[in-house]
């Protein structure tokens, strides 16, 4: 489906991988709404986009989810494309010095991960079928799910079983949607200069550097941003999740 004229909801749009997707989608002509919790920063990225709204709210919400997506419809009149972006990291081993991991912590990342980017699909999915379909489609969505999906290193429990979900999620949900109109594939970024990945001890990112094969660098945003493009513009792409991590393989620790 091509993007120009098009209007893209991207969740988690104020920062790092959201942010090079909107910036992506604007430069081939879509409408670009920058649903994010941080306002301030949803509002800085919309207002450097040529038509871009922005609209705060928690994914883990349903009812905010569901009026982000009304106020996206009131604004532009359809919705087209979701791209789910918003994540969170958080380490902690199984049982740490003889004390067991905070089951706190381990929700709140499936929370946010997981169940966020299901919130997300269901009222954006629900929003595309009004459209009418063009050449067939009526809309595309893209998540992000993570290279730790397939190989998390220890202390990396929550965070790989909430980007394991994610791509759990993507052939049963195109099932679902098959007939419709709506495609749905994700994307398991490796790693990538993102705030989330600058938050990282320097020992830490070096460490993880040498897992990184070729090339032996940080991902760049931009990259994400193109193949969510391709996975949007390319119409036999379906219920797949790419790996875009340089062929990255994480060491146990």
């Amino acid at each position: 489906m091509q993007i120009e004229n098009k209007v893209a909801v991207v969740v988690g749009g104020g920062s790092g991988l959201g942010r090079a997707v909107c910036a992506e989608f604007a430069a081939a002509g879509g409408r670009i709404a920058v649903i994010d919790r941080d306002e301030d920063a949803a509002r800085q990225v919309a207002a450097g986009l040529p038509d871009a709204l922005a609209v705060p709210a928690d994914i883990t919400c349903a009812a905010a989810m569901e009026q982000a997506i009304d106020a996206v419809l009131d604004a532009f009149g359809a919705l087209h494309f979701d791209i789910n972006t918003a994540g969170v990291v958080t380490a902690a081993k199984l049982v740490s010095r003889g004390r067991p991991a905070e089951l706190d912590a381990f929700e709140r990342t499936v929370g946010v991960n997981l169940v966020g980017t299901f919130n997300a699909m269901r009222v954006s999915a629900a929003a595309m079928l009004r459209n009418e379909p063009e050449d067939g489609e009526r809309g595309v969505i893209v998540n992000t799910a993570s290279g730790a999906a397939y190989d998390g290193q220890s202390g990396q429990a929550a965070y790989s079983a909430s980007k394991a979900g994610v791509i759990g999620l993507t052939l049963p949900v195109a099932r679902d949607l098959a007939g419709s109109g709506i495609r749905v594939n994700a994307i398991a970024p490796g790693l990538f200069d993102t705030p989330m990945s600058a938050g990282l001890p320097d020992p830490v990112r070096d460490g993880l550097l040498e897992s990184v094969l070729e090339p032996k660098r940080l991902g760049r945003p931009d990259e994400f941003a193109r193949l969510a493009r391709h996975l949007v513009e390319n119409e036999y792409l379906n219920g797949e999740c790419i790996r875009l991590d340089a062929a990255t393989r994480l060491l146990p620790r």
